[in-house]
């Protein structure tokens, strides 16, 4: 596996692991890869130094408030990708997600509710979903 750091043309760093270097370029030609926060396609290969065994590495200093806020920014992004890019299908999920699975309805990202049988069901039969992330709270509801 190689890792590469990868940089969006927003400046979001990321990074990607794939099987052997011609990967990236091959992944990159079919619109593969994009950035995790802002969904842009427009992603190249970061500058990086060489790992090398035996140097060490400085960790950066975060406070738990401070990692928080970052998942929660960047949960909140992923939800408003799903909610602008994604068909709202509301209570009737589980049933489009399979017919969608099984080539009955049109391929195409969809979100809603489903119960938790539901979903253990869809699981169970191969059919990919993932939860969405919460909704973040108000400003007014923070600390």
């Amino acid at each position: 596996m190689i890792r590469y750091a990868l940089l969006c043309d927003r400046e979001h760093e990321f990074e990607g692991w794939f099987g052997a270097s011609a990967d990236f370029d091959d992944q990159q030609a079919r619109g593969l890869i994009e950035c995790p926060v802002c969904a842009s396609k427009a992603v190249r290969k970061a500058i990086m130094a060489p790992a090398v065994a035996g140097t060490k590495r400085r960790a950066q200093v975060q406070s738990p408030a401070q990692t928080q806020a970052m998942m929660m920014e960047a949960m909140g992004r992923i939800r408003r990708h799903v909610e602008e890019n994604f068909d709202d299908v509301g209570d009737t999920f589980a049933s489009e997600a399979r017919a969608i699975h099984e080539g009955r309805s049109e391929e195409r990202g969809i979100y809603g509710q489903a119960t938790a049988g539901e979903v253990r069901e869809l699981i169970d039969d191969g059919v990919p979903v993932a939860p969405m992330p919460p909704e973040p709270p108000k400003k007014s509801e923070l600390n």
